[in-house]
């Protein structure tokens, strides 16, 4: 799996609210503690890391035609991957991918989307009952809820009814932490096997993060999760909206592979749970070893996925974290590791 070797220290998972029914960590010197870890997170220099060989990079696309529906009957002959512009060998190819999912659930919380809970969380129900009730017994999904604070409801399982439970103690009021939210879930997510993905249900407002839409989308291209942004509209006319929180959720889900959704509630929202599921059950797996790439200062390689036929689109995530021209010998040089391959001083 493409990554960056190992990254930005000082930053740790801090869960909450781990069980449905614990206690919240509730200490002020706690709150303050997370709040100046996230806030250094994009200050802190990378640490000193081991060279070591180039791994397999991970791509997962989705293809769609004109009337937009998902193509799932392509060869891999007919993908071409490009790092950095030259085109890679696809070494591995997997159709309608059945590697296990790791689906994690942000919901917010915020007072601004207070209103509308009872219909994302009883929507979000049955997208877990639909994905955990079908597919990879491996699959596993995690509950988060955001307001000014960030909780891990629950973590990674495939027990449904459990699942269930804690989305009923979901509550907030207050803030929104929405950036917050997803880097700490993409940090928890990272060492996960196989797919990941971010689903994020809110209406795009942010107001209380430590840090920025960069650095979460940062942390997302580093685990290689791929995000899904349910973009809930309280209000409809635009000039009462926030706009730009929403592109900023346009911006984060183009940049991992993902797309936004901007569903009305009931219906609506239930056909979004099953558009994400389907296309969850609709991916190519790609993967490639990095060969003859040019290397710029910039450690971010850009990836770029085709098909031959011009009609089709493709998704999937524009670049991952890799070697930077000038990186030599370094001892700090950053370098794309699999998680088994990371080392560190």
């Amino acid at each position: 799996m493409a990554k960056s070797g190992w990254k930005e220290s000082g930053t740790a998972m801090f869960r909450w609210l781990a069980e449905p029914g614990a206690a919240t960590l509730a200490a002020a010197a706690s709150i303050a503690i997370v709040g100046t870890a996230l806030s250094g997170a994009a200050q802190t220099q990378p640490p000193t890391v081991f060279r070591t060989k180039v791994s397999l990079v991970h791509v997962i696309a989705s293809v769609k035609n004109p009337q937009g529906e998902l193509v799932g009957a392509l060869q891999k002959s007919d993908f071409h991957v490009f790092d950095n512009g030259a085109e890679q060998e696809i070494a591995v190819f997997e159709r309608q991918t059945s590697q296990p999912l790791s689906v994690s659930l942000l919901i917010d919380a915020s007072g601004s989307t207070a209103k509308d809970l009872k219909y994302e969380t009883d929507s979000a129900t049955k997208f877990l009952h639909a994905l955990l009730s079908e597919g990879n017994p491996n699959d596993a999904a995690s509950l988060y809820s955001f307001d000014d604070q960030v909780r891990e409801v629950r973590h990674f399982t495939h027990n449904y009814p459990s699942l269930d439970a804690a989305l009923k103690l979901v509550h907030g009021s207050g803030g929104t932490s929405l950036y917050d939210a997803i880097y700490l879930a993409s940090r928890d997510i990272e060492m996960r096997q196989g797919r990941k993905v971010l689903v994020v249900i809110s209406d795009g407002g942010e107001t209380t993060s430590n840090i920025d839409v960069q650095a979460a989308l940062k942390e997302a291209q580093l685990a290689d999760a791929v995000v899904y942004p349910v973009v809930v509209l309280p209000i409809t006319n635009e000039a009462g909206r926030n706009t730009g929180g929403e592109h900023a959720l346009i911006f984060m889900s183009q940049g991992t592979g993902g797309r936004a959704f901007f569903p009305s509630y009931g219906k609506g929202l239930d056909k979004t749970f099953a558009d994400i599921i389907t296309e969850l059950r609709t991916q190519y797996y790609l993967g490639y070893y990095p060969r003859g790439v040019p290397l710029t200062k910039n450690p971010f390689h850009k990836l770029e996925v085709r098909v031959g036929s011009p009609d089709l689109q493709v998704s999937a995530r524009n670049g991952y974290y890799g070697e930077a021209e000038g990186d030599g010998g370094s001892s700090d040089a950053r370098i794309a590791v699999s998680p088994d391959g990371r080392k560190k001083k």
